[in-house]
């Protein structure tokens, strides 16, 4: 279970809140603890970047919803945020929509330092789906998977964008019943970046980007589902011109099972047995996830029955514990029998404890199978 602040409580506002009032309680949060303004405190950095962090989930609508749906499981247990954080090119590529030029180096408030205005291009994310057996999703699983991606080319030359000036943003002055009102905005030709390229190799594109297949370890937690997304911060498409890489998106699909069947963090599984048993009583063995088990069968069990095995189904993703396996009981009716199992089950049909009582509180043999079969 993750020990990191529901991000809801980092920023201070509820689950019902609008993107407006995500963006609103960040910006000051933001404000109030950015490294600038709090040289050499470690734990305004800490707060920095934790509001960064939560903002990065909470403006995402996809995000959000994986967020609101599975907690910080669905975050990090692919080697996302819980791997390490965002580093700090991954927060100031944020400001330049949110800021505007709030954080540039030509006059703003903070980050002189920080190479001006420009700021690190985002690369895409990449998708793709991983197959798991139901073993796997009860015992969790390290996987390694072959992308072909976009990546920075070795050898690209930079030089200051000539539209920007290097700064990665434009001035914009327009005359109004007002006066003459200023407004900035991102560089439409370097999209903030501030840079372009100079020279490249042979194979990259304008960005700077090439082609080429990459080997990706992935830990995937024990308990997640069919649909779970499972985020893998910096493994997607490399940034143009030398940005920030974009995360890669694992789609979690299931492999069902050829005897238990999954409902939630339960399992559930049909035993069949036969009429004797049923009777007689007796012990049988039956599947689980991680190998057999063996349960009692009491005398006089009714087809139907359900027996409950505690804490023998899947782990809970997002939590303490595991679920239960549930056994169901059902009585099989043989459809063809020998002469003399016939003349047996004649005489058994006679007696008074093959009889249903009359308020069917405990059914005979015959009477059970046309109640199930008709």
């Amino acid at each position: 279970m993750s020990n990191k602040r529901d991000y809801y409580e980092v920023l201070g506002v509820t689950k019902g809140a609008s993107t407006a009032e995500i963006k609103k309680a960040y910006r000051k949060l933001a404000l109030k603890y950015h490294p600038d303004k709090n040289e050499g405190d470690a734990t305004a950095e800490e707060k920095f970047k934790e509001a960064a962090e939560a903002y990065e989930v909470l403006s995402s609508a996809e995000k959000k919803a994986r967020y609101d749906q599975f907690g910080h499981a669905g975050m990090s247990g692919a080697g996302g945020f819980g791997g390490g954080g965002m580093n700090m090119d991954d927060i100031f590529s944020q400001f330049g929509d949110i800021f505007g030029g709030a954080f540039g180096g030509g006059g703003g408030s903070f980050g002189g330092s920080r190479g001006g205005g420009s700021r690190r291009v985002r690369g895409t994310n990449l998708r793709v789906k991983m197959k798991l057996t139901l073993q796997e999703v009860a015992e969790g699983v390290q996987k390694k998977i072959k992308v072909n991606k976009l990546v920075s080319a070795e050898g690209v030359t930079f030089k200051s964008c000539q539209t920007c000036g290097g700064s990665g943003r434009v001035t914009r002055v327009s005359q109004t019943f007002l006066g003459a009102m200023q407004t900035q905005s991102a560089c439409n030709v370097c999209h903030g970046a501030g840079k372009m390229i100079d020279k490249k190799p042979a194979g990259a594109d304008a960005n700077g980007l090439k082609r080429e297949e990459d080997v990706i370890e992935i830990d995937i937690p024990a308990g997640v589902m069919e649909g779970m997304q499972l985020s893998v911060t910096g493994k997607g498409n490399a940034g143009p011109f030398d940005g920030v890489p974009g995360d890669l998106i694992v789609v979690i699909e299931e492999v069902a099972h050829d005897k238990l069947r999954r409902d939630g963090e339960n399992l559930h599984y049909d035993a069949y047995i036969n009429f004797v048993d049923a009777v007689l009583g007796n012990s049988i063995e039956i599947p689980t996830v991680s190998g057999k088990a063996k349960i009692k069968i009491e005398p006089g069990t009714q087809s139907g029955k359900l027996l409950r095995l505690k804490g023998k189904g899947l782990p809970i993703v997002q939590g303490y514990g595991s679920g239960d396996l549930f056994v169901h009981i059902n009585v099989w009716t043989p459809k063809k029998i020998s002469k003399e199992e016939k003349e047996i089950l004649e005489k058994l049909r006679e007696s008074d404890n093959f009889t249903p009582s009359p308020d069917h509180s405990d059914k005979g043999f015959f009477q059970r199978v046309k109640d199930i079969f008709h």
